[in-house]
């Protein structure tokens, strides 16, 4: 089985930010009064579980940086450890249906602000929908392989930069995390697929995620539009390291499929329909082929185009083959 080239060398560490975009983890973390508790050291699952029930966002942020880089120091086992029912949050946000979310003008909050807040939001939920694929699935490492939780630590670790270089534009900008209601549909969509490894991945890297790279170029236009170049190039980075993350959960669901013994394309169907999650484009392609989605998987313009197209060859083919027994005819 082929990497996609998103995925080829994903246990190298990646490079910081550039400086004129955001800092990386230690600066932004030297801000933070509140001090994470030492984490345990005996596995991977346990740290994960300590994550998960972290409340404070920022304290969160830190603490899976600090679990994940003592996981990798110490190359401490995936071990066991339950994962809390849903993560711990602060009384702020409040969380609310998609629909209570406050729009742009009835936020209180600048256009920059409002969009940098609800990337936040994303960024802190990701940040426990990876640490909990961690904790959930600990007890498949035997089937799994060590390279799964491997893979999902490090994704743990990267959403907690992109928390961090969010939370420090929203502070830079005069606002943080909590100034306004934040939607709770990621975690119901991770609640789904909890028993379910395959679910899992099929739900959030290759549908919630990979529609972080359907907005995000939109998000950095929206920003350059009003002004503000610092946030867009913020969220460019984030766009560009997420195509590495859906590719983690397109390489992993390949071969949870093969284990199984089923067809990727159609299981993937399959479990949308099972979950009742909705694809809607418009569709980033050239990112989603980066991180080696194939497009018959989620678009089925691509599939009717084809067929449409194959059905144009079948009648040309006809019309040669009338035109060739009709000459025979004629020349007998």
């Amino acid at each position: 089985l082929l990497l996609p080239k998103a995925v080829c060398g994903r246990t190298e560490v990646k490079q910081p930010i550039p400086t004129q975009c955001s800092p990386p983890h230690a600066a932004y973390f030297s801000l933070v009064p509140t001090s994470p508790p030492s984490p345990p050291l005996s596995s991977l699952a346990e740290l994960a579980a300590l994550v998960l029930s972290t409340p404070d966002p920022s304290t969160k942020s830190r603490l899976s940086h600090l679990a994940f880089s003592r996981w990798l120091r110490l190359r401490l086992p995936v071990g066991a450890a339950p994962p809390p029912l849903r993560p711990a949050r602060p009384p702020n946000p409040p969380l609310v249906s998609p629909k209570e979310v406050p729009t742009h003008k009835n936020s209180g909050l600048p256009l920059n602000a409002y969009m940098l807040h609800n990337l936040a939001h994303v960024e802190l939920n990701a940040i426990d929908l990876a640490w909990d694929t961690v904790a959930r699935f600990a007890p498949l490492r035997d089937v799994l392989g060590d390279e799964f939780f491997a893979d999902f630590a490090r994704v743990a670790d990267d959403e907690s930069r992109h928390f961090a270089w969010c939370s420090q534009r929203l502070a830079e900008l005069g606002f943080s995390y909590g100034d306004m209601p934040a939607h709770n549909l990621l975690w119901r969509e991770c609640e789904k697929s909890s028993g379910d490894v395959s679910a899992r991945l099929a739900v959030i890297p290759l549908v919630q995620e990979a529609r972080g790279l359907d907005a995000g170029p939109r998000l950095v236009q929206k920003l350059i539009g009003f002004g503000d170049h610092r946030s867009s190039d913020i969220v460019a980075k984030i766009a560009e390291e997420e195509v590495a993350h859906v590719a983690v959960g397109v390489y992993w669901f390949a071969q949870v499929c093969q284990k199984m013994g089923r067809i990727p394309c159609h299981t993937f169907k399959d479990l949308l329909d099972e979950y009742g999650v909705e694809l809607k484009g418009p569709f980033n392609y050239s990112a989603r082929d980066e991180a080696g989605i194939p497009r018959d998987w989620y678009d089925g313009t691509s599939r009717r185009q084809f067929e449409s197209e194959l059905s144009k060859v079948h009648e040309r083919l006809a019309c040669i083959v009338a035109m060739e027994k009709e000459n025979s005819s004629l020349n007998g």
